[in-house]
Formats: structure tokens, sequence, C-alpha cells
């Protein structure tokens, strides 16, 4: 087995466990490589490190919270590598396990004892580029206080036009992030939909949707003189003009995930009591 390994880098808490991680797995003999970004900030380990882009491993354990999760999906979308979350972070849905459990979960790991869960991604397409978000996709205004004047469409037949503060399209990953705290569903990551949440909507009749998974979504920009953004997975901005359109649709690219158990009803009780604040 080849692992890799990242980390945040905001957090000397979570370099430090970074770097017992990667003792623990050379003494057992396991093939490691380090994020060249963490390793600039350790001794000793250069002769291991390799950019992120470049890790082409059978898991890649990420220190860290949910933004540790996003920036290393989105260097290794397309690589299929599962990924084993440590919660450094304050909620962490995406991430497996806590910190004082690392050592005896990554015995289970390397002794074979775990599944590899899939989860489905978002395409987006915006004159003629492509990227992938495993959470969601924002469009909002440039400005702070102006709004949004959209046309939303799935499977070509118009759904809603509407004015909004912004707009979420969000997978089931995706639900339990900025798309809840918009008032939208929970969606249990087995469930084949997108949702489509209005953030702050002008007309009250303007509601979230969940649409199929199989489905087209087009969202056009309606306000002439007025540009927008769209923030994917907080990781990529691409600017929206006047009458452009995005196009979103189901991935062929899978996130894969490392899972010791099937928790996530747990996961969504218990992280959601301090509603990300802790003590």
């Amino acid at each position: 087995m080849k692992i890799g390994v990242v980390s945040r880098l905001d957090m000397e808490e979570s370099i430090q466990l970074t770097e017992k991680i990667v003792d623990y797995l050379m003494e057992k003999n396991v093939e490691t490589v380090l994020d060249k970004s963490v390793a600039e900030h350790l001794d000793n380990y250069h002769n291991i490190a390799i950019p992120l882009e470049e890790m082409d491993t059978d898991i890649i354990i990420a220190v860290g919270g949910d933004g540790t999760i996003l920036r290393t999906q989105s260097f290794i979308c397309s690589k299929n590598i599962p990924l084993f979350g440590i919660n450094m972070g304050t909620v962490g849905f995406l991430t497996e396990i806590d910190p004082e459990l690392v050592f005896k979960s990554l015995e289970q790991v390397l002794a074979g004892k775990y599944f590899v869960e899939k989860r489905t991604q978002l395409q987006i397409q915006h004159n003629h580029k492509l990227h992938t978000a495993l959470n969601e996709v924002v469009i909002m205004t440039r400005k702070p206080a102006k709004m949004l004047h959209v046309e939303i469409s799935v499977d070509e037949e118009v759904a809603e036009e509407l004015r909004a503060d912004g707009l979420i399209i969000a997978t089931p990953s995706g639900s339990t992030a900025y798309s809840m705290s918009a008032g939208g569903p929970i969606v249990d990551p087995r469930v084949s939909a997108f949702t489509i949440v209005p953030i702050c909507p002008f007309k009250l009749g303007s509601r979230p949707m969940v649409v199929s998974d199989n489905s087209e979504i087009k969202v056009r920009l309606l306000r002439e003189g007025k540009k927008a953004m769209a923030v994917i997975d907080g990781q990529i901005e691409e600017e929206i003009n006047y009458m452009d359109e995005i196009i979103f649709r189901k991935s062929d690219d899978y996130a894969r995930f490392v899972r010791l158990t099937k928790d996530f009803y747990r996961k969504v009780r218990e992280k959601l009591v301090q509603g990300g604040i802790c003590e």
C-alpha cells in the first residue's frame, strides 16, 4: 500500500499530527509521500515530498476539516483516490475520525478493515471551461447587498426565474454545508439528487428544489450590467456576465472516501448540536 498525507497549514496542531502520522506509517514500512506544501513546514521529510497534484497513491490521508478535504479533492478529482479524513476542523462532515482515534483507526486501514464510499460530484461548464465540485456551487453578485436576477432551467424546462441574494446548487454531500444554512434539505448521500437553493429570495414562493442528478441544470444571468461570480467548493471563482449560461451535470468522476463505519445520521445528530461552535 502507498499512502499520501496532506494537512491544513494554518493550524500548528494539524502539522504536528501530520508529522506523527508520517512517522507511524514509515515505522510500519508503508510507502509514504507527503504534500510538498506541508513538508516545507517540517524538517527531514523533503525526500518524500511531492506536489499534491502529482500524488498517485492507494489512499490519501487528509488532516484538517472539510475545507482540507475539498481542496485535496479538487487536485485529485479524476484519479479515484480514496480520502481518509482526520477532523481538525470545526464540524467535519466529510472527515472520518477524530484526532484521538487516529492510530487505532490507521491500524484498521492498514489491515484492510475498511470500505470505500462513493460520493456524487457536480460537473460545471461555463465558457467552455469545465470544473468539478464535491459540495456546491454558490452564485452571487460581486457587490454585497445587490440582488441576482437569474433563470433556472431543468432539462430545458424553465423551473424558476428569481431575484435573490444568491443561488446554491448542491450535491448530497453539500446538503449539510451552506445549502443547509440557507434553508435547503439534508440529503442522504445515497440519494441520486441535486438541490437548488435560493439565498434570501425576494419572492416568498421561491423555495428549494430537489432534482434528479441525471438532470441538466442551466442557470442564466438576466440582469444587464450586473456581473456575478460562481464560487466552486470555496476553492475556485468564475466570473459570470449578462446572459452567460452555467450548465450543471453529474460528473463521471466520483469522490471516494475511506470509511470504517456507516454513520451518516449519527454525524448529523452529533455535529449539528453545537451549530459548528466548539468550546
